[in-house]
């Protein structure tokens, strides 16, 4: 019973290691894909530009009788696509931001691009450290060692901290 309960315990921590992808609500906890109510052009670019997007993080879009449409820059500045990147018009849809840069997403339903429901999401690139030049003994310097831990990822920090934790309960329980 007790190596079914930790191959338990290691299967579920693995499981939350691996996950490092977020999944966005567009608008925040409570919102919705649809006409600013606010009369504020820019909430949706306001609210994106309060998060940090990641490649493999996806946007959740929660609409009723409306679409999404991911457009070039300037099909987001004109409100039209006559061929967008993107479409779907379910009411609910995900979309996976699978590269770096600058994605834009508007309404198809005529009129609601033009009073603010458009949006512009940039996906941060991750950057590796430069490699660090070591000194005669092939060792890290001070300097360097620091930089080294702050290129450390918190969700990095996170896995090793849990898949210690993980392996100090196989070991000892």
């Amino acid at each position: 019973m007790a190596s079914l309960f930790k191959l338990g315990f290691l299967m579920l921590v693995l499981h939350f290691c691996a996950a490092t992808a977020t999944e966005f609500l567009v608008g925040g906890v409570n919102g919705t894909w649809g006409i600013p109510k606010s009369r504020n052009e820019q909430e949706y670019n306001q609210w994106a530009s309060k998060n940090r997007f990641k490649v493999d993080d996806t946007v959740h879009f929660k609409y009723k009788k409306d679409s999404v449409l991911v457009v070039t820059e300037e099909e987001y500045e004109k409100c039209r696509s006559s061929h967008p990147l993107f479409f779907s018009n379910n009411d609910d849809t995900v979309f996976t931001l699978d590269r770096p840069g600058l994605f834009y997403f508007i309404s198809g339903v005529d009129g609601h691009c033009e009073r603010g429901q458009k949006m512009i999401i940039k996906v941060l690139q991750i950057e590796s450290p430069p490699p660090q030049p070591g000194n005669d003994t092939g060792s890290l310097t001070t300097t360097s060692s620091v930089a080294a831990l702050a290129a450390i990822s918190v969700p990095t920090v996170t896995a090793i901290a849990i898949l210690t934790a993980a392996l100090f309960v196989l070991i000892f329980a």
